[in-house]
């Protein structure tokens, strides 16, 4: 018994040393919890002070330098200081439509959230869930301040939360309109404009930010998120998309009127050549602001402007000179033609020269890298590089004649220019000649998509739409896209990237960091575009271009030189893109303001690419390459090919069977002949498609062709109208004449919906009973107990329980 009552005292004390411990627990975890938020607010706190912009006094001098010249000396090209992009203005200094703006594009709930809005957060999350891609940001305005603002770099959980803590505390201390201005005052709206001043400034004329008006204010709003994509010199047509989408939002926010939207939309978007930073910069200041807008992209402009940093960049400034020197001396006329030129060292990718304008103070619209205009035939390497790229020997002939091409949703004309043909020609011949009509074969022949991904994977960064006028350079690039695609066929095949900047041209060597001494390589790194034989073949023909072709006026005696000229319909763009075995050159010469015709400008002759651009070029290389010894290219391997007749059936080239029309013959490269054979018919004809069509239609389709039906009935679904095709074998491709076709024919199994308009209710019941359909009646005006409507169309399949309802007069008025 005693015992009995031990372990039963035991098992008490047990019970209530249980809760004794997790209440213990519970105060343990309670005491952590409130030293960790204590903690966190405290080391929060003591950061709020270092958010205020006007508290930012610690900037230090970035300087951009030139490569090393002689004696390895480093030429100052620019100092970039936080108050030469950034001017901090007093909230009333503001626009109240530029707060707005911002607010109704970035963070429509700015006034009513705590700095973190949690709503958006899900709300984002599930667009992005609906369309399977991030397209809509969680973060609000103060969150994006504290994130540009916060001088840590380390992507981790803990710096969001901290984030978010101190977005927290900001709302709890700052007023909302305090937040919104310092977040205005030092957001970057692009072309090296950072915070709501210098934008205004930079886009509008030297405008202040309290000048502005609502289609400006919709203009910068929309810049933030992408200040690269929706940048209104590069991307015009972006921007007012984008400047679109944020009247839109103001609208649908009752802050604007629709007329005001309506007028606003209309506005013009700024000239390019209008938009500039006040102020100028030493050598090379369109090069240095390209190198800017890099080190933006990859480091922020927080950093950047005023961060300390110390970059040395690709630039050779004797280079530079000559470059200047070589446009001159060629263009004399002030008013008449402008040029762009780039240079590019195929080996490194570094570019060494690049002439975006001549006078900066004026324009800073970078013609080298903003000015995209047509390449023309300059274009026509890549098609030949995709070609290649599938097995195409040049060796391949097409012939030269006035064509006409299916581009699907129209007819495209093509024809030479002069009109003058070649007849049947190889490749090689087409392209020392620049003759339209083979290379548009050939475009169809590789196919649009072919030709963009080869231009992309060769280094141009342009947007390139796949359309057919691509292989006649009907798109839209830069000269430095040019100056790196061609830079990549030079270097064997091989594009040369930086290993801090990735795919973008290297303009940028090292990146120094004051504060701790660490500096960054932007090492050259090397990626296969074509193989290297592929490139020689090319660099072969395009010798043969400068050698007999339209490239003759780039010869440089004494040296091998390979090169294309360019030149769109109307004479607005001419461009000449050549290279040595040790340094690529891009020209372009045109009006930079307007796509004006130059018809008389080379001594009253039009301005083509073997023209102004070739001469530009010869001048620049013979200054660039005066002292140094010739090179010479690898010479073209010898690859066997052979001729196969080939037909394009289900997306792609296959080898004819013998039996199909409309073949042709494309010279091959051994073992790149198409994998697959075609699948053609004795007599073959086309398979009309009839699915859709009533059988009686379809019978004489296919015998039109001609080609038998084989007709085989199956059950119609219910509400659809019997006796059409709904299947057919095969739905479509070819067959031998008179061959055979299954169709599948809908066929009514339970009979047809009665046409009972005009009969007597009792009547209609009765048909309806036989057919098994649910009877629904309605009473309205008409003939009393006659029916005046029923719900489902006469004579479609009817169904067992299908619902039929009927509406019967009871006597009334029908007018």
């Amino acid at each position: 018994m005693r015992l009995g009552r031990r372990t039963e005292a035991a098992r008490k004390r047990g019970r209530i040393r249980k809760p004794r411990l997790l209440a213990l627990a519970l105060v343990l975890f309670a005491v952590s919890a409130a030293a960790f938020s204590y903690g966190l607010t405290t080391a929060v706190r003591s950061e709020l002070v270092a958010l205020d912009p006007a508290s930012w006094r610690g900037d230090v001098d970035t300087v951009i330098y030139a490569a090393p010249g002689k004696n390895d000396q480093r030429r100052v090209l620019a100092i970039l200081r936080g108050d030469e992009s950034r001017v901090l203005v007093r909230s009333d200094r503001i626009a109240p439509i530029m707060k707005q703006a911002i607010v109704a594009v970035e963070d429509k709930r700015f006034f009513e959230h705590n700095g973190v809005d949690v709503r958006g957060i899900v709300r984002a999350a599930w667009e992005d869930v609906r369309n399977k891609a991030v397209v809509e940001g969680g973060s609000t305005i103060t969150q994006q301040y504290v994130k540009n603002a916060y001088s840590r770099n380390d992507k981790t959980i803990a710096r969001k939360v901290r984030e978010a803590a101190l977005a927290w505390q900001l709302t709890q201390r700052w007023s909302k309109d305090r937040i919104l201005t310092a977040y205005l005052n030092t957001i970057y709206f692009g072309n090296g404009a950072y915070g709501i001043l210098q934008a205004s400034r930079t886009y509008f004329h030297g405008k202040s930010a309290d000048e502005l008006t609502l289609p400006e204010a919709a203009l910068l709003a929309g810049i933030p998120a992408s200040p690269s994509l929706y940048d209104p010199v590069q991307h015009p047509v972006a921007a007012k998309q984008r400047r679109g989408y944020v009247l839109q939002q103001l609208f649908d926010q009752g802050r604007i009127t629709a007329g005001e939207m309506r007028r606003a939309n209309a506005t013009p978007l700024p000239k390019p050549e209008d938009v500039r930073l006040p102020g100028t910069r030493g050598p090379a200041p369109y090069f240095v602001n390209y190198v800017t807008d890099q080190l933006v992209a990859r480091y922020g402009a927080e950093k950047v402007f005023g961060g300390g940093l110390e970059v040395t960049t690709t630039i050779d400034l004797d280079l530079q000179d000559r470059a200047r020197e070589a446009i001159e001396g060629i263009l004399h006329d002030p008013s008449g033609p402008a040029a762009a030129l780039v240079a590019i060292d195929p080996h490194t990718g570094a570019v060494k020269a690049m002439f975006g304008g001549t006078n900066f103070h004026r324009s800073q619209f970078n013609l080298a890298t903003q000015a995209e205009r047509q390449p023309g035939s300059s274009f026509k390497p890549i098609v030949l590089a995709a070609a290649l790229r599938k097995g195409i020997a040049p060796a391949t002939h097409i012939t030269s004649k006035p064509i006409e091409i299916d581009a699907g949703d129209r007819i495209w004309p093509v024809t030479n220019y002069e009109g003058s043909y070649l007849g049947s020609v190889d490749l090689t011949t087409a392209m020392i000649h620049s003759d339209n009509s083979v290379y548009a074969q050939l475009t169809n022949i590789v196919g649009p998509k072919a030709i963009v991904e080869t231009a992309h994977r060769l280094g141009i960064r342009s947007k390139l739409p796949p359309y057919f006028a691509i292989g006649l350079g009907f798109v839209a690039v830069n000269p430095l896209d040019m100056a790196r695609a061609y830079a990549t066929i030079a270097n064997d095949g091989k594009r040369v990237d930086g290993s801090i900047m990735k795919d973008r041209p290297r303009v940028v060597q090292s990146v120094g960091f004051r504060r701790d001494g660490k500096v960054v390589e932007n090492e050259p790194v090397p990626h296969a575009a074509l193989s290297p034989s592929e490139a020689e073949i090319l660099t072969g023909v395009l010798e043969k271009v400068v050698q007999e072709g339209t490239g003759t006026r780039a010869q440089l005696p004494g040296r091998e030189v390979a090169g294309k000229t360019g030149t769109n319909d109307d004479y607005a763009d001419a461009w000449f893109v050549g290279y040595t075995p040790d340094l690529v050159v891009a020209v372009w010469v045109g009006y930079p303001n307007q796509l004006k015709p130059m018809e008389t400008e080379f001594h009253g002759e039009p301005v083509s690419g073997g023209t102004l651009p070739a001469l530009i070029w010869k001048s620049f290389m013979s200054r660039a390459l005066a002292g140094k010894p010739a090179t010479t290219f690898t010479g073209a391997p010898y690859l066997p090919s052979y001729d196969a007749r080939v037909v394009y059936r289900s997306g792609k080239w296959r080898l004819d069977n013998g039996f199909c029309p409309a073949t042709r013959v494309i010279t091959y490269f051994a073992g790149r002949l198409p994998g697959s054979t075609a699948t053609c018919y004795a007599n073959e004809v086309s398979v009309p498609v009839v699915v859709g069509k009533s059988v009686d239609s379809a019978r004489v389709a296919l015998q039109s062709v001609p080609l038998q039906p084989d007709v085989v009935y199956v059950p119609a679904k219910p509400r659809t109208r019997p006796g059409e095709v709904v299947e057919q074998t095969p739905r479509k491709g070819f067959l031998s004449a008179n061959g055979t076709v299954r169709l599948w024919v809908s066929a009514a199994r339970d009979g047809l919906v009665p046409n009972l308009v005009g009969s007597s209710l009792p009547a209609a019941r009765e048909r309806s009973r036989k057919l098994r359909l649910r009877l629904k009646i309605q009473y309205g005006d008409g003939p009393e107990g006659t029916v005046v409507k029923q719900s489902l169309e006469a004579g479609i399949a009817a169904q067992p329980g299908l619902p039929l309802t009927l509406l019967v007069g009871r006597g009334g008025s029908t007018s």
